[in-house]
C-alpha cells in the first residue's frame, strides 16, 4: 500500500458503506483474470465489502491443484490416502438436521474416502446419508506440507495472526465432500471474511448482502435452515421473506477463489465431487463489523437471562461467560485480541524506523513488510477507534479492568505515540 492508497482508505473508511443497492441492481460479481494491485482490491471490495472471484490463474501453481487431484480433474483418492490415512477427521452428515446445522463425527480419514468411493459407486448415494468432511485444520496438523499460498489479498488476516500467536487453533480448513453435500444458510463466524478455493470441482453459492437475512426471519425470529425449503412461501412462518431480494447465485469452477464478504448470509452446494480450502479472516476493513456483531450477541445473552439480571450481583460477568461459550469469544478476549494486533504492528512500525528487525517473528515480519507500513499504520488507526468505542461502552466498563491484558487507556496512549514518532519514518517507504 502506496502513501495515496493510504490516504485515501483513511478517509474511505471513515464513510457508512456504499448501500447495497447499486451493487444489486447489476446482479453479478467481478471475475478477476488479470493482475490486480493489493490497493485496488482493498479499495474496490474490502472497504465496500463486495464479493468477486479470482480465475485459476491465481492458484495455477499450488501443490495440492497437482498432487490432489487426479488427470481427469477429480479428487485423487491414492495420493490424499498416502499423505493423510489414519488421521482424525470432523465429518458432517447433510442429511441430518441438529439445530440449525449438521451433526458431525469425527472419524479416520481413510473410512471417509472408503466411504466417498461408495457414495460414488452406489450412484452418488448411501444409506449412511451425504457425508462431508468440513472444518478440518488440515494446515495446522501437516504444517510441513505448504499445499498452498495464501494470496497476498487475503494476507492481512487478523484472525488467525491472533489464534497463530496463541498456538491453540487457527480459522484455516480444508472442505472435501461428494456431489450433493452443502453447507446450511449461515454467516461466517465473528461475521469476519472468507475466501474459498475449489482445489477440483465445482460449487454454487446463494449469497444475500447483509440484512436481507431480516427479513428471512420466522415468526420466532430464527432464521432459516435452507434458504431453498418451500416453507419459506408459508407467510404465517415466514411473514416477511417476500421482501427479501433474490439471492445471488455464483457458480464457482474448479481453481477459482470466491471473496466472501462480512455479513454476507450464504448456503453452498457442491455440485461434483469438490475440495475446497477456505479461510476466515477479518482485518482493518471489518473490525467495526465484528464489533457490532460482538455488541449483538451480548445483547442477545442479556434478553436471555434479563429475569435474573436483580437477583445476581455477577449478573453482568455471567453474560460474559455465556457469551464467550455460545460465540466463542466475549468482551475480555477480544481486548486481548486488539492488544496482540496493535503489538505486532508498533512492533513493527519502530522496527522499520530503527532498521533492525531482528527480534520479530519471520512469519509476521513477511506479511507485514510485504503490505508494507502505510498498512500497518492504517491498521493501528483502525484498532485505536475501536479501543475508543469500547472506552464508551457502558458493558465494557462493568469488566474488572485490572483482569485485562489490554489497558485500553495506555494501548490507546501507545498507538498514538508510535504513529507520530514514526509517520516522519514510515512515509518515507512505497509499496
Amino acid at each position: 500500500m502506496d502513501r495515496e492508497a493510504y490516504r485515501n482508505c483513511c478517509s474511505l473508511v471513515k464513510i457508512p458503506r456504499q448501500s447495497y443497492e447499486q451493487f444489486w441492481s447489476s446482479h453479478f460479481v467481478d471475475y478477476i483474470d488479470k493482475e490486480l494491485s493489493y490497493s485496488k482490491f482493498f479499495k474496490k471490495y474490502l472497504l465496500p465489502n463486495h464479493p468477486c472471484m479470482f480465475s485459476r490463474r491465481f492458484t495455477e501453481d499450488w501443490k495440492c491443484r497437482k498432487q490432489w487431484v487426479s488427470e481427469e480433474g477429480k479428487p485423487n483418492f491414492q495420493k490424499l490416502l498416502q499423505e493423510f490415512d489414519e488421521t482424525p477427521v470432523p465429518v458432517a452428515n447433510c442429511n441430518a438436521k441438529e439445530y440449525n446445522a449438521n451433526p458431525k463425527q469425527v472419524m479416520p480419514f481413510k473410512e471417509f474416502i472408503h466411504y466417498w468411493k461408495e457414495y460414488i459407486q452406489n450412484g452418488h448415494s448411501s444409506p449412511k446419508g451425504c457425508l462431508y468432511l468440513k472444518d478440518w485444520h488440515m494446515s495446522r496438523d501437516f504444517p510441513e506440507h505448504n499445499v498452498y499460498t495464501t494470496p497476498v489479498f487475503f494476507s492481512s488476516d487478523w484472525l488467525n495472526e491472533y489464534w497463530d500467536t496463541l498456538e491453540v487453533d487457527d480459522y484455516r480448513f480444508v472442505y472435501m465432500g461428494p456431489k450433493g453435500s452443502w453447507t446450511p444458510f449461515h454467516a461466517d463466524v465473528f461475521r469476519s471474511y472468507s475466501w474459498s478455493a475449489n482445489i477440483c470441482g465445482r460449487k454454487k453459492w446463494l449469497l444475500y448482502p447483509p440484512g436481507q437475512e431480516e427479513f428471512l426471519r420466522d415468526t420466532h425470529g430464527n432464521l432459516p435452515y435452507d434458504v431453498t425449503s418451500a416453507e419459506l412461501r408459508d407467510r404465517g412462518l415466514f411473514p416477511h421473506s417476500e421482501e427479501a431480494c433474490q439471492p445471488l447465485e455464483i457458480i464457482q469452477e474448479a481453481g477459482e477463489i470466491i471473496f466472501v464478504p462480512s455479513g454476507w448470509h450464504h448456503q453452498v452446494y457442491n455440485l461434483e465431487d469438490t475440495i475446497s480450502i477456505n479461510h476466515n479472516w477479518l482485518n482493518g476493513c471489518n473490525i467495526d463489523i465484528m464489533w457490532q456483531f460482538l455488541q449483538n450477541e451480548l445483547s442477545s445473552v442479556q434478553k436471555e437471562i434479563n429475569e435474573w439480571r436483580n437477583t445476581m450481583d455477577s449478573w453482568h460477568q455471567h453474560c460474559q461467560v455465556i457469551m464467550k461459550a455460545c460465540s466463542g469469544i466475549n468482551y475480555g478476549e477480544f481486548a486481548s485480541f486488539l492488544k496482540i494486533i496493535a503489538g505486532n504492528r508498533m512492533t513493527f512500525l519502530n522496527a522499520c524506523s530503527s532498521g533492525d528487525s531482528s527480534d520479530y517473528p519471520r512469519h509476521l515480519s513477511e506479511t507485514l513488510t510485504t503490505l508494507g507500513p502505510y498498512h500497518a499504520a492504517f491498521d493501528l488507526q483502525r484498532v485505536a477507534h475501536i479501543i475508543e468505542c469500547l472506552l464508551c461502552n457502558e458493558d465494557f466498563k462493568r469488566l474488572d479492568h485490572s483482569a485485562l491484558t489490554l489497558q485500553p487507556e495506555t494501548m490507546l496512549q501507545q498507538i498514538r505515540d508510535t504513529i507520530q514518532s514514526t509517520r516522519g519514518q514510515h512515509l518515507l517507504y512505497q509499496e
